[in-house]
């Protein structure tokens, strides 16, 4: 790339800190340096036109995790990380709506709903209720976090799920307004953006990075902090972060429709809530794992053949629905849940692993990475 006197004056000359990612994390760690540094340059690259993994591709759903979902991950993590993260995952949503504001990004608090079609897969996590609301409650504050709530399966209009445990410290989000007013509040804050920038390495000299993108741009830095999520191991020698392909789609409006809230199913595998009068409904990667631990967008006749069947026979029955959209995006995850936010190098830090709940904690891990390399 052949820079001209100006652009490599004012636009590409050494900054303070690069991000390279401009996700919920990214756009949130050069927030974050920037409020702290008023003066000091911050540079966001992305290599696509939009955030490329999932912050402006995920569902919207303002959550800490299901009763099954928590059951899972102490299976996987120890109980201190489960809990440490949950307490992340509430601090982030706090902070992301103090940040944003509810009314920009249509924050609305109409709870978490976990439903069950197996008498026996209920009753075993509604007897784990009383022990996580104890836990759960220096965390959100509520006596009942969770509580039996049968009564909204047949509010939602579903009549195949029989059993249904609802999050009182859950909600939803619009999530395309969310990421407009985190860019506006970047670029208030003369943080620069460039699109279709993609790094190709980084390389740290100790007294500065050098940060090669694949245009022939070279790029140098005092800091670097790396939120490229699932897209992580393209650029770091990482362990545990994979990425993982979540598909969804979106009907057109419903009249009528009576669902309201987000729901999930089958150990959060499956997750749907309204918006606009429609249903968005996304999951069904557990029926491929290995299908879907990819970082190439695209869909799965397997996947979306089985949306479609449990949208029509175990969401919305007895109603014909017509398809409006259909997309994917691309999460990282791992072994466990707890996102992993350490140094690669002196000077490059990671923010990676949101776990697919990047809209809960993702604007704390931004934070978060961002103290580390400045404390």
């Amino acid at each position: 790339m052949y820079l001209s006197y100006w652009e490599k004056q004012h636009f590409f000359n050494k900054s303070d800190l690069v991000v390279i990612g401009s996700g919920i994390v990214g756009l949130n760690a050069a927030i974050s340096f920037k409020l702290k540094f008023p003066s000091k340059k911050v540079t966001v690259l992305e290599r696509g036109i939009l955030p490329s993994g999932a912050s402006t591709k995920n569902a919207g759903f303002a959550c800490i995790g299901s009763v099954s979902e928590l059951s899972d991950d102490l299976t996987k993590m120890s109980e201190q990380n489960v809990w440490e993260t949950v307490s992340f995952r509430y601090a982030g949503l706090k902070k992301l709506r103090s940040l944003v504001g509810d009314e920009n990004m249509d924050y609305q608090h109409l709870g978490g709903y976990e439903v069950f079609d197996s008498k026996e897969s209920f009753e075993v996590n509604a007897e784990k209720i009383e022990a996580y609301n104890f836990l759960l409650k220096p965390i959100t504050g509520l006596n009942e976090t969770f509580k039996i709530n049968h009564a909204k399966i047949e509010d939602s209009g579903m009549k195949v799920f029989r059993y249904c445990i609802e999050n009182l410290a859950e909600g939803q989000i619009n999530t395309g307004l969310m990421m407009r007013k985190l860019l506006d509040f970047a670029y208030r804050l003369d943080i620069l953006i460039f699109n279709h920038i993609e790094v190709s390495s980084i390389n740290d000299t100790n007294n500065e990075v050098e940060i090669n993108c694949k245009n022939n741009l070279i790029l140098k830095s005092d800091k670097v902090i790396v939120a490229t999520n699932g897209f992580a191991k393209e650029l770091l020698n990482i362990n545990d972060v994979e990425p993982a392909r979540a598909q969804v789609l979106i009907t057109k409006p419903i009249s009528g429709l009576s669902l309201k809230g987000s729901f999930h199913y089958d150990s959060g595998y499956y997750y749907f809530r309204n918006i606009d009068d429609r249903i968005l409904f996304g999951g069904g990667r557990n029926l491929d794992f290995a299908g879907e631990n990819t970082s190439k967008f695209g869909l799965s006749d397997l996947i979306q053949n089985q949306l479609d069947k449990l949208l029509s026979e175990n969401i919305i029955p007895h109603q014909q629905v017509e398809i409006d959209l259909r997309w994917s995006g691309i999460m990282g995850v791992g072994s466990e849940k707890k996102p992993i936010i350490q140094f690669i190098s002196n000077n490059v830090v990671c923010a990676v692993r949101m776990g697919g709940m990047g809209v809960a904690i993702g604007s704390l891990v931004g934070e978060m990475a961002s103290s580390k390399l400045f404390n």
